[in-house]
């Protein structure tokens, strides 16, 4: 995974956010193996939804989730990665479309 640090992505408060499988890191923040691997499962989520998929996806169910009061955390894909970032073999085992057991 392609690592670019900066000051603009990803907003201020969150240290990474991965594009298209690019991952950008804000400023000089500390990036370890279990955010490596939360944000590789991401990766695997926008290869299989076809990159632009994903995208549509995230934001609409996003805004879904805005107008109930819990959008970030509760989206099916945030969901996935954070309760598998610690599992360091879990893309070895990962089923395809496996974010869908999250919604």
């Amino acid at each position: 995974m392609k690592i670019i640090r900066n000051n603009f992505i990803p907003f201020p408060g969150y240290k990474a956010m991965n594009i298209c499988g690019i991952l950008f890191v804000r400023g000089d923040a500390k990036i370890d193996d279990v955010t490596l691997n939360h944000e590789s499962i991401h990766t695997a989520q926008w290869k299989e939804l076809w990159y632009i998929g994903f995208l549509l996806w995230y934001v609409i169910e996003w805004l879904i989730r805005l107008s109930r009061g819990d959008a970030y955390r509760n989206i099916s894909f945030e969901k996935e990665a954070y309760d598998n970032e610690k599992n360091m073999d879990y893309l070895k085992t990962r089923e395809r479309f496996n974010f869908l057991k999250y919604l």
